[in-house]
């Protein structure tokens, strides 16, 4: 019995205790010392800002939206970097207000040359009153060939050929290997020169039939021709 006696006792002084302690707490609340429940804190002081980053995020470059280009300001010129120097290797982009070469506009001779062995130089002069363009290269025909000379790709241009009136533009023929490795030589009596429109193996315009020597001249299978040139050493490669 007396050890129930000291059980209960107990539980009543920790019970009377826990009470003091809320009143004590409740107290401290009221008085501005602590936080109220559910409430934000009433305790005054100094108040401490966190400091926004240097500069104005207003000022902060903005992300361009997709499929939009931004435009740069670097240092360096965005413009002429890509085409060829002196002028651009796209013949629709060299266009402007020029026209085409062709047999309508210009005057066309040949001329075999004895150095380098076996060529044959072509000149077109611009007979008409607008600049021409002369594209890619000639392609070139005798009689009734049934094919055409393939181009000399180490001859290609930086830039596309283009007259004014008056100026005269060149290309070179290789007729017959030097070595003899040619096959199926045979002399040309009649040759028609196609010109090319702005894009590979398009047309130009009327063709052109300069004259030939008296005695025709002689081609064989490794007749190849330069793309069009500027001026007459560029065309012989010398």
């Amino acid at each position: 019995m007396t050890a129930f006696r000291t059980t209960r006792t107990t539980r009543r002084l920790t019970s009377a205790a826990a009470v003091a302690l809320a009143a004590l707490a409740l107290t401290a609340c009221q008085n501005g010392t602590g936080l109220k429940d559910g409430g934000a804190a009433t305790a005054s002081g100094p108040t401490t800002e966190t400091p926004s980053p240097t500069g104005s995020t207003s000022n902060a470059p903005s992300t361009p939206a997709p499929g939009s280009t931004k435009t740069g300001t670097g240092t360096g010129s965005g413009t002429g970097s890509g085409g060829a120097k002196g002028g651009s290797s796209d013949p629709a982009a060299a266009a402007g207000n020029r026209v085409l070469c062709n047999g309508s506009n210009t005057e066309v001779t040949v001329q075999p040359v004895a150095r380098p062995l076996n060529h044959m130089l072509i000149s077109v002069k611009n007979t008409g009153s607008k600049p021409c363009d002369l594209t890619y290269y000639p392609v070139l025909r005798f009689d009734e060939m049934q094919w055409a000379p393939a181009p000399r790709q180490e001859t290609h241009p930086q830039a596309v050929v283009s007259l004014a009136p008056g100026q005269s533009g060149h290309a070179a023929a290789m007729l017959a290997a030097a070595d003899g490795s040619g096959e199926g030589g045979t002399t040309g009596q009649k040759l028609t020169i196609a010109f090319q429109g702005r894009t590979p193996n398009s047309s130009g315009g009327a063709s052109a039939t300069p004259s030939l020597p008296a005695k025709g001249v002689y081609y064989d299978s490794s007749l190849t021709v330069t793309y069009w040139q500027q001026n007459i050493e560029d065309a012989l490669g010398s």
